[in-house]
Formats: C-alpha cells, structure tokens, sequence
C-alpha cells in the first residue's frame, strides 16, 4: 500500500510540474507575443532578456513588470533622440526617474520600475552591450518611511467575532498568525501543512524566492482543522472558491473588506497587508528577538524587520511615560 502510494504521489508531482511548465510556456509566448506588437528600439535585445528571465524561472509577473518597465524607458529613451542602447549614459537613467516621478508616478512605483530597468541593464552588462562602470554608482531613490499599518488590538477582536464562514475564518486567522502575504497564502497547497508539527511550509516566498517554515497558534489551528474536514479533499489548492481551483487576490481582498464592513472598520485604513503588519508588531512587542522575526516573516534584509521596531515597539513607549513621570515631579538636577 505505502509503494502504490508513493507512485500515486509521484504521478501526481509529475503531473503539477508539466502543467507548470505548460503554464510557463504561455506566460513567455504572451509576453513576446505583446512586445512584437511594440514599437520599440532594440526590440531582439529585449526578446532575448525575456527568454533569459524565463529560462530562469522568473514569476509570470516578473515577465510582465520587467516588460513595461523596459518599455517605458526605451519610450523616454527615443524621445531624447536615442536609438542604440550602446549610447546610453547615466543621465539617460536619472532623467528617466525624473520623468517618472514628474508624470505622477508614485516614488514606490518609480523604484520598482527602476529596479527591472537595472536587472535588464545587468543583463547587457554581461552581454557586453553597455560598459559596466554605467552602474557603477548606484541611482537612489528618497523614500518616504511609510508606518506599517497594524490593527488595535480591540479592531482584531473584533473583526474576528464578526467571520463565521469557516473557510473565511481559517485564512483571516492563518495569515493573522503566520505573518504570510497574501499571495503566499493563496499559492498553498494541502501538501505544504504538516498539522502534526504545526507548521506551514513555504518553499518559495513571493517576493524574493526564499523559503522558510511558519508555525501555527492554537486558534489558527483549530480554524484550519474545521476547514479541512469541510473541504473538498480531490482540490489541490488548500484554498479554493466555487469555480476556481485557487482564489484569486481581488476574491481575497473583497472578502476581508466585506468583514471589515461588517465589523464597522471600513473607514479605518485595514488593508489585508495590515495582518502581516499585526502579526509583526505583536510579536515583538511580546519579546520576540528581531533577527527570529526577520526569519519568519522572510525578509531578506533584516532592515525591513527593523522599520516595525522603530514604529511599534512598546518599550520605547513604556520608557517615554516612565521618565516623563520623573520630570514632572520635578526629579532632575541628580535626583533622579
């Protein structure tokens, strides 16, 4: 029975992977289809950087951002009067920020745009199109320090006392206390729990590839044991909707705003990001050291974790009132 079994499973990976292939195979012949249509200079060069992204296995939306990012440039780039990229020089590029942020372009979206425009130019770097001292020096872009947006502890009671669908429940819960994005949440399949350990497996992140484990809390537990009896056990996703065998993000996003609007938080700024924001600055404010919640949260630089110690840490807080208290009581002057 275990040797029938382990084949059933093999088949069965077998099968995921040639409709992943199959499914690569459309994303790159959609993508080159589009950029035959474009009017762009140096348009066999930038075929080449996308079968080379695809061969190594870059995410369909990493095709698509490079794509627009690529083809924006090359836009601004012919309305200098330029045609050959062996003609670029840095101004080409600060300008092109410029432009971006000058059209309106938020400063989030002009750095992620300016990122695919660099991994294309590495590219020709290495192909020895353009001369590496073009990047020498590094194009930065000021960014504001946006606050991470965590819940009050009284709005997450609270938006969980109103989700009674058990499916519902057991996502708002998993991605409350694992720290998941979204979009990881979503990729996940039955075969990445492992109930008896309590933990999630995460073999690619969503943002940066790397994997990791996240563990589950007695309430995320018992949601996602009621879920499991409920469900379908011939889906492979671990969350499905009525016609797709994997929810989408709009899907996803629609029903956390339908529980915000029935717990009366509508017009409190909650996003489904705002979990992973919650998840976070709980644990630290628990005593979590950040280099453990760098870990489970998947970043790569451990500044990122950093921003939600700066923005949500209790003890600076507590440490604040403490000494404020001895000031007003006039304890100063070596009498404190």
């Amino acid at each position: 029975m275990t040797h029938k079994t382990s084949v059933l499973e093999q088949e069965s990976n077998n099968e995921a992977e040639r409709l992943h292939d199959q499914h690569q195979s459309i994303i790159i012949d959609q993508v080159l289809q589009k950029l035959s249509t474009m009017d762009l200079p140096e348009r066999e060069r930038v075929q080449c950087y996308m079968r080379h992204k695809w061969r190594l296995n870059h995410k369909p939306n990493s095709l698509r951002n490079s794509l627009k990012a690529i083809e924006l440039f090359l836009a601004f780039y012919t309305r200098l009067g330029k045609s050959r990229l062996e003609e670029i020089v840095r101004d080409d590029l600060e300008a092109f920020v410029e432009n971006e942020q000058d059209r309106g372009t938020k400063i989030t979206s002009a750095r992620t745009r300016l990122m695919y425009l660099l991994g294309f130019l590495r590219f020709l770097i290495e192909e020895r199109v353009i001369p590496e001292a073009l990047l020498k020096r590094k194009i930065r872009l000021k960014l504001p320090d946006l606050l991470p947006r965590a819940m009050h502890p009284g709005d997450v009671r609270q938006l969980l006392s109103v989700i009674d669908h058990i499916r519902d429940r057991a996502m708002i819960l998993v991605l409350l206390r694992t720290g998941m994005r979204i979009g990881e949440l979503l990729a996940l399949k039955v075969n990445d729990l492992d109930i008896k350990e309590r933990k999630i497996h995460l073999f690619e992140g969503e943002k940066n590839s790397l994997g990791r484990v996240v563990y589950l809390s007695d309430d995320a537990l018992f949601a996602l044991r009621r879920w499991l009896s409920k469900r379908d056990h011939k889906k492979r996703a671990l969350f499905y909707g009525r016609e797709r065998d994997q929810l989408g993000y709009s899907t996803a996003r629609h029903l956390f705003v339908k529980y915000l609007r029935k717990a009366g938080l509508q017009d409190s700024g909650y996003t489904v990001h705002s979990l992973r924001h919650t998840f976070a600055s709980e644990l630290l404010n628990a005593g979590m050291r950040l280099e453990c919640l760098q870990q489970l949260l998947g970043h790569h630089n451990i500044e990122m974790t950093r921003r939600y110690a700066r923005l949500t840490d209790k003890t600076r807080e507590e440490e604040y009132f403490r000494a404020m208290g001895v000031i007003e009581q006039g304890g100063l002057h070596g009498q404190c």
